[in-house]
């Protein structure tokens, strides 16, 4: 089969590769008929190199049609339409009960000191295949699947892939009060689709970027932009516009990738530089994160308010301003999306008129062999590229 294959930094191809098989009982097989780049794709493209091995298939946003399933895989048969799951869940276990699926204890990576199993992302995460590929093999199917109904375009359901529960989650977790305000920080495809929820749902949305194309997506939604390019102290401008106390909450849709911090710009770059084995320490064990968002975020909210982490962070030992936190009273919260925990709750949105404009959130869409194209142009926000889907 086809699929996008790691080559290094920069450096993604599409290979010819044996299909995946059934391994376990609870596996199936699914051949993908639409599949997209994650913004967090980028991180293994430009960052977390240190944790990949050359020839290992990306893509953790995948649906399409099971072909095969394996003897304890009793929930889907060959033929159904299924959106899978960025991670790997049993649904049985303890953390799964808890709607921490991120943390099922089934497919936990113990010897990493890490949660779930995710498709196509790194060691420190199982290195399973994923889904940038014509088939894809998916570990516990008789769970981490969501089965779609047969009508509708794939554009409709994919996003339940990570981009709909991860913005929910993040949106969840915000704790933003009835009528109230938030600021969102990065306006790719998290951030953006975490204020269509916000406002959705009813909130004032502040969204922040440096990319024109991505302020006007979100201003034609009905969110408050910012280019932060134009504003010097943008949380005095956010104070400003909220009676000067700053948002109730707001949600960091960044992450590691995020503009300024200009030394944890030079820790990004050293560690291209050193061999794998000694970045990959240095990954694990200190702070290479680009934290300008973060400390964004605690200048912006307001005392007693919420922030929601759902950028990914890389580093182990990265600083925070604990006293400002403590003295702010704000609260934080953060995590990879529990997909199947949030799933029911969306689901209605996307059957009943399509109120957050999935069907046409992307805004590319093009034959996998043309990926390696598009990681470039996404890495450098170049012609108005927010969402890419694959056609394999």
């Amino acid at each position: 089969m086809k699929a996008l294959t790691w080559h290094g930094k920069r450096d993604v191809r599409v290979d010819t590769v044996p299909d995946p098989a059934i391994e376990h009982p609870t596996d199936a097989i699914v051949r993908i008929t639409t599949t997209a780049i994650c913004g967090s794709d980028l991180h293994l493209y430009e960052v977390l190199g240190p944790f990949m091995t050359e020839g290992d298939i990306l893509g953790h946003e995948p649906m399409g049609i099971v072909e095969e399933v394996g003897s304890e895989v009793t929930s889907i048969a060959p033929g159904d339409r299924v959106v899978i799951p960025f991670q790997m869940s049993c649904g049985n276990c303890f953390m799964c009960g808890q709607g921490l699926q991120t943390q099922c204890e089934t497919t936990q990576v113990r010897e990493k000191g890490m949660g779930a199993a995710l498709f196509g992302y790194t060691k420190l995460y199982g290195q399973v295949p994923g889904g940038q590929a014509e088939f894809l093999r998916v570990p516990q199917a008789q769970y981490s699947h969501i089965k779609v109904p047969e009508d509708g375009p794939d554009e409709r359901f994919i996003y339940l892939s990570d981009v709909l529960p991860t913005a929910w989650q993040a949106v969840e977790y915000a704790g933003i009060p009835d009528g109230g305000s938030v600021t969102v920080l990065g306006l790719g495809p998290i951030g953006d689709m975490s204020a269509r929820i916000a406002l959705h749902r009813g909130h004032r949305v502040i969204g922040v970027d440096i990319v024109p194309e991505r302020l006007e997506r979100a201003r034609g939604r009905g969110v408050e932009v910012l280019d932060l390019n134009d504003h010097g102290d943008l949380g005095e401008t956010i104070r400003e516009m909220t009676d000067g106390r700053g948002t109730d909450a707001v949600i960091d849709a960044v992450g590691m990738e995020a503009h300024g911090s200009p030394g944890m710009k030079v820790a990004h770059q050293l560690t291209g530089l050193l061999p794998s084995s000694l970045a990959e320490k240095m990954m694990e064990r200190a702070g290479v994160d680009r934290l300008n968002a973060v400390y964004l975020a605690i200048d912006i909210v307001r005392r007693g308010g919420t922030i929601s982490l759902s950028g990914v962070y890389g580093g182990m030992a990265d600083p925070l301003p604990l006293l400002t936190l403590f003295d702010k009273q704000i609260q934080l919260r953060m995590g990879q999306a529990n997909v199947k925990r949030w799933a029911e709750d969306i689901m209605p949105l996307l059957l009943d008129g399509d109120p957050l404009g999935v069907e046409g959130f992307h805004t590319h869409r093009i034959p996998l062999e043309e990926a390696p194209g598009a990681y470039e142009q996404f890495q450098k926000k170049q012609d108005g590229m927010v969402k890419v889907l694959l056609d394999p």
